[in-house]
Parts: structure tokens; C-alpha cells; sequence
């Protein structure tokens, strides 16, 4: 469990610099340059492996905490599908998800991680969906606040790029859900 709770506070801790140090991030990017981006990115992926690695492990010592009931478990799956078009969202051109939301990673994660939370009742889990809940509602909190004292807007949307990130967001998911899920992490995705 010590590795996957350093792999969190790698990762989340790298990707929380801009929420809670903004300023001090934009001396170090003008200071640093792509040397920063390149410490942000070897931290993350450090942080991630170990989180995979980390969760890993823990499963082999498994405490449980609940027992979810069986159409939670289920309900996941819808969980999961809207946070995969949600992750699309930001990378599709004029969506009504991006254009309501700002920030729809945001949004993806707290779904993500909200459904996962309902869905499995181990300590391990807990341990890793709970930090991103709270981190995802931490940032797109403080993400929004940001936005709306500096007038920033997110853009026009249209019918057509919102039908784009729906389609490629529910893709994505299938071949996650069905193919990926259960090689990855070892469990199928409607367990």
C-alpha cells in the first residue's frame, strides 16, 4: 500500500501544482522552460507506475470495507461511459461538454472515481478513488473560481462536436470496457 499511496501523492501532488501555486509554476515554466515540463512529466509517469504497481500489490491484500450491491456494480459501467466522453471533450473542437463545463477532465475524474467508489468496497480501492474525487472536486472548483474572476470563456458549441465527443467518447469506453479493462486490471469491466 506504501507505493500506491506514493504514487499518489506524486501524481496528484504534481498535477495540483497549477491549483494551488499558480504563480509559482508560471516563474518556474518562464525559469525552467521545457526542463519543467520535462520534471512535470518524468514526476507524473514516475507517480503513475507507481500507483499501477501500488494498486497492484494491495489487491494481493485485500481488507474489505463494504460490500457493494450488485446494480451499483452495474451502474458503474453508465459511470464510467460519461466520464469517457467527458475525457474526450477537451480535445474535440466546439462540444456543448467543454463549452458548459470548462473543464470537462475535471468532471471526467470526479465521475470516474465517484462511480468507482460506489462500485468497489475494498480498502485499496478506497484508497485509490478517494484521492481523486477529492482532487478532481478540489480542481474544478478552484478551475471554475479561476475562470470567472479572470471572464473566461469557454467557447460556442455545436451540435456536430458535441455528437463527435459523444461517438468518441463511447468508442473509447467500448474498447476499455470490453478489450482493455480486463487485461489491464484484471477484472472484466461488468464483473
Amino acid at each position: 500500500m506504501v507505493a500506491l499511496v506514493l504514487g499518489l501523492i506524486l501524481f496528484l501532488g504534481s498535477h495540483s501544482v497549477r491549483l494551488v501555486a499558480p504563480e509559482w509554476r508560471a516563474r518556474q515554466v518562464a525559469r525552467l522552460g521545457n526542463k519543467w515540463k520535462g520534471l512535470y512529466s518524468l514526476i507524473s509517469i514516475v507517480g503513475f507506475g507507481l500507483i499501477v504497481w501500488g494498486f497492484g500489490e494491495a489487491r494481493h491484500d485485500a481488507v474489505p470495507l463494504y460490500s457493494p450491491p450488485e446494480w451499483l456494480r452495474q451502474l458503474n459501467a453508465v459511470f464510467t461511459l460519461i466520464a469517457f466522453i467527458l475525457i474526450a471533450a477537451p480535445y474535440v473542437p466546439r462540444n456543448h461538454f467543454k463549452a458548459k463545463l470548462g473543464h470537462p477532465m475535471y468532471a471526467s475524474v470526479k465521475t470516474w472515481s465517484f462511480g468507482h467508489l460506489l462500485a468497489a468496497g475494498m480498502l485499496h480501492d478506497v484508497v485509490l478513488f478517494a484521492p481523486f474525487f477529492i482532487w478532481s472536486l478540489a480542481g474544478f472548483a478552484i478551475s471554475r473560481r479561476r475562470d470567472k474572476r479572470a471572464g473566461v470563456g469557454y467557447g460556442e458549441a455545436t451540435a456536430l462536436g458535441s455528437v463527435i465527443t459523444i461517438v468518441v467518447g463511447t468508442a473509447a469506453w467500448a474498447v476499455f470496457a470490453l478489450w482493455l479493462h480486463p487485461r489491464w486490471i484484471g477484472m472484466p469491466a461488468f464483473a
